[in-house]
């Protein structure tokens, strides 16, 4: 699906219009949930157990709505990122394609070395104090969007190699005067691959607590990061109007943490799957429903001694 999308409908670049965005997000979608379909069929076939068809199919739900949603806050991440970098529209969709290429190879090894990891009870009641304590300090976080110029991964790559000063094209390197040079292009993948990985530390461990399946737990992980693209260019020029939505993401984290450090051992190992989506939905839909319903705080007007200090600061 990769390769189609890049090599046949995004060959050339351009700028993803709003239209377009929508029906490759409804495309992204339905292909998830025809997987969850087919995932449901076979494991009915295979078990001939109802009640084990169920839970498989819910435990991939539940695991893709938890990673849709989480994705959410990789969309303030790029929209902050390429407006830093000035990535021109036409050249997003390529750092994002190769940027989900990334993903996906470092959730599959930390899906690995979760899977493995999650099988003693110790490291399970470390994953979900984790997360509570991401959830609640993502309830309590500064909303100034972060500053990549401060970032040491950037100042490390200005140091030791050479960037060039200006974009060219949807290139990565380029050659001058026969040396080498990375493009900010380069510079702006690099830093989205390392941002990714951050948020992978909390995803994937909140996909365990709903299931221990590896199986589930990557496919659940692929779809979500597979329609992160085309989910940016739908929500990129609106995504500020979702202002309550990381109070949603912050109790889902809290929530799925308490599974694993408390709800499980009550529902005699497995907190129900149902219930879980529901509640997920619950907070995930709950803060975006608000987010429309309650205006965000307007920016104080201006005073008159702001309006003496000229534009760029200069005397």
């Amino acid at each position: 699906m990769l390769a189609l999308d890049l090599g046949v409908f995004h060959k050339h670049s351009h700028t993803v219009g709003f239209k377009e965005a929508t029906a490759w997000s409804v495309a992204w979608i339905s292909l998830a949930l025809v997987f969850n379909g087919l995932l449901y069929g076979y494991t009915y076939y295979k078990f001939g157990d109802q009640a084990i068809a169920n839970q498989v199919g819910l435990e991939f739900l539940t695991g893709y709505v938890i990673e849709k949603s989480l994705s959410v806050d990789n969309i303030f991440v790029f929209v902050v990122v390429f407006g830093f970098f000035g990535v021109p529209a036409q050249y997003q969709h390529r750092v994002l394609f190769f940027g989900i290429i990334g993903a996906l190879i470092f959730r599959a090894i930390f899906i690995a070395l979760g899977s493995v990891l999650m099988q003693y009870q110790a490291v399970v009641l470390i994953f979900g104090v984790f997360l509570i304590i991401t959830g609640v300090k993502m309830m309590f976080s500064s909303e100034h969007a972060p500053d990549p110029s401060k970032n040491w991964l950037i100042k490390f790559m200005r140091k030791h190699i050479r960037v060039a000063d200006r974009m060219h094209e949807d290139h990565f390197f380029i050659k001058e005067n026969g040396l080498l040079y990375a493009t900010p292009l380069f510079v702006a993948l690099v830093f989205l691959e390392f941002t990714d990985v951050i948020f992978a530390v909390d995803s994937v461990p909140a996909i365990f607590a709903v299931t221990k399946e590896p199986m589930i737990v990557f496919t659940s992980n692929i779809f979500a990061i597979l329609g992160l693209r085309s989910l940016y260019f739908l929500l990129a020029g609106v995504v500020d109007k979702f202002h309550l939505l990381k109070y949603g993401l912050a109790f889902t984290l809290i929530f799925v943490g308490l599974k694993m450090t408390w709800l499980n051992k009550v529902f005699d190992g497995h907190f129900p799957i149902g219930i879980s989506l529901a509640v997920i939905a619950v907070f995930i839909g709950g803060s975006i429903a608000l987010s429309l319903l309650i205006p965000p705080k307007s920016a104080p007007p201006a005073t008159p001694q702001d309006k003496s200090v000229p534009p760029d600061n200069k005397p």
